[in-house]
């Protein structure tokens, strides 16, 4: 090797050098930034009933006239995803017999603990029907519209006397950090990215989806009683709002 080879080679390592040293104390004073969603002391069971966590995302208990119970975090997520990952979740069942399913995950220092939903809905055997841009309207802490995707999904299933039915399911969620919403993969990595580099922070954001199935044809008022039940959760566990937006009327039961 020659001396001007020598020199690239050395020029190259001096800044493989330095730009190690530039990252370790990069990470050294980068801090975890607040979430977007309230955490505090609840008791979280995986699916064979063993204490899984005692910190977690407060889910209210009682929304319009639902209740709601708690669902166990899986042993397969407790096992697969970082250990300071967060969750909060829980199944409400209405007088109507209408069910929808909420569901938190909260990433702590590490940002593998959320991600692409659709890789869960295909992974239970849902088929992807459309995927398409929401505006749900909020009128709490002010008038707002929350931006969200809706996941249109059906399954084959057995009835009980084992003849073949679709079974259709609406899956609507969004990303929130302490002062961001936004319902895009690609806006929260840019968003991580530029909080790391210009502030030394590494946001802490929180995946929070709603689930409910319906029968072929019951889509559009299913996801009506999505629509107001989010309207009456979401405030009471998500403390980040959107840009204020023309008044909206109170949520009532019915």
């Amino acid at each position: 090797m020659n001396k001007s080879k020598w020199l690239v080679l050395a020029v190259a390592l001096a800044m493989m050098a330095g730009t190690g040293d530039y990252l370790t104390k990069f990470r050294q004073r980068m801090h975890l930034g607040p979430p977007g969603v309230r955490v505090g002391p609840v008791e979280l069971y995986d699916e064979q009933g063993h204490l899984a966590a005692t910190n977690g995302v407060l889910l209210p208990e009682r929304v319009l006239e639902a209740r709601g119970a708690d669902l166990p975090v899986t042993r397969v997520e407790l096992d697969s995803l970082p250990r300071d990952t967060t969750f909060g979740r829980k199944k409400y069942r209405g007088e109507d017999n209408f069910q929808v399913t909420a569901s938190v995950v909260l990433m702590g220092s590490d940002r593998t603990s959320i991600h692409q939903p659709q890789f869960c809905l295909v992974g239970q055997n849902w088929t992807i029907e459309k995927t398409e841009a929401v505006f749900l309207p909020m009128d709490r802490p002010y008038p707002y519209k929350l931006p969200a995707l809706k996941v249109t999904v059906s399954r084959r299933f057995s009835d009980a006397a084992r003849r073949p039915m679709i079974v259709r399911g609406l899956y609507v969620y969004w990303f929130v950090t302490a002062d961001k919403i936004t319902p895009g993969q690609g806006a929260r990595f840019w968003s991580i990215a530029r909080t790391m580099v210009w502030k030394g922070e590494l946001e802490r954001w929180a995946y929070i989806s709603y689930f409910a199935t319906c029968l072929p044809g019951q889509e559009e008022s299913t996801f009506g009683k999505m629509e107001r039940f989010i309207r009456a959760s979401v405030p009471d566990f998500q403390t980040v709002a959107g840009q204020p937006s023309g008044p909206q009327g109170p949520v009532v039961a019915r």
